[in-house]
């Protein structure tokens, strides 16, 4: 206990003599911290760019650091503290840490916190992984989707223990999980017929979630089927505005031809969200119908996929 406390008389010191800095070198910290000696200054200045509190910057002659973390500069304390008492994942009986219970009892039985854990894998003086991890997951309780959309130093800023190694392990842990999910969505998709409008508007739910939910602009797409109402493959035909005289049925049918498809489904957005069809898309559908009874290519349906939900123009008709 006495050499935890020296330590921390100690670093606290350092941040009462360095804070009122903004960008300081090497030699400068240790000239100023007269009664620190220079070694700890120099392991104090290692550990803080670590945990990106401080940048460092190098030139020929000299080491420059400048605060980066303003919160951690005004109140070192929460830091210190961790950097004297410490939650390192070896204090954990093994079969208590997250790796060892995932190959023991499988990922499915792993709460988020673990999960993130094992992503982060390597903690820093004062924190460890699984502390990481248990903040992480505190933080994003309820919009854990919103971790994917999270920059370093956001997360930095919650643990000191997201280094660029942690950070990029877990934004890449994501988005495996996010294609390996779509994968099986996709399979499910291929080995469900489509026979009716609520299965219509279910596959296109799912198979065009994004564009309803982030498009910006009116896409036109088709989805091609075969003689067993099966998805064979989606196409995006246009971008812009969707209007009757633009969406020429060579463009549409080209890939159902192409794809030997006995039916397809137009879909296209709404970006404002409401999927209320106006009578441009009625136009379209009634033109497309036509056109495929031309051709032995059934028009199925025509969804409008937006944020608010989807809609089918076959059922409204």
């Amino acid at each position: 206990m006495g050499q935890q406390k020296k330590r921390k008389e100690k670093l606290l010191q350092l941040f009462k003599t360095l804070s009122p800095i903004s960008a300081f070198s090497k030699q400068q910290a240790r000239e100023r911290c007269t009664e620190l000696t220079p070694h700890f200054v120099s392991l104090a200045l290692k550990d803080l760019v670590r945990e990106g509190i401080l940048d460092r910057y190098e030139s020929s002659d000299q080491e420059t650091y400048a605060w980066r973390n303003a919160q951690v500069r005004v109140d070192p304390s929460h830091w210190i503290e961790r950097q004297v008492s410490g939650n390192q994942v070896t204090a954990q009986p093994e079969q208590e840490r997250p790796r060892e219970r995932l190959l023991s009892s499988g990922a499915e039985t792993l709460s988020d916190a673990d999960l993130l854990a094992i992503l982060i894998r390597v903690g820093v003086k004062g924190e460890s992984a699984i502390e990481a991890g248990k903040r992480l997951s505190k933080t994003f309780s309820n919009k854990l989707s919103d971790l994917r959309r999270s920059g370093k130093d956001e997360l930095r800023n919650i643990s000191p223990a997201i280094t660029v190694t942690s950070y990029a392990a877990i934004m890449a842990g994501i988005e495996l999980g996010r294609r390996v999910a779509r994968h099986e969505q996709q399979h499910r998709r291929a080995h469900a017929p489509i026979t009716s409008t609520s299965a219509a508007v279910e596959y296109c739910d799912d198979a065009f979630s994004g564009l309803a939910i982030s498009g910006v602009q009116e896409e036109f797409h088709i989805v091609t089927l075969s003689t067993k109402h099966l998805p064979i493959n989606t196409h995006l035909i246009t971008r812009g505005t969707l209007d009757a005289s633009l969406v020429h049925p060579r463009e549409v049918f080209r890939p159902a031809i192409r794809d030997s498809a006995s039916a397809v489904i137009l879909v296209h957005n709404h970006p404002s969200g409401d999927a209320t069809p106006s009578r441009e898309d009625h136009q379209v559908t009634d033109r497309m119908t036509e056109v495929g009874k031309l051709l032995g290519i059934t028009v199925l349906d025509h969804i409008v996929v937006a944020s608010e939900g989807s809609v089918s123009i076959r059922e409204l008709a």
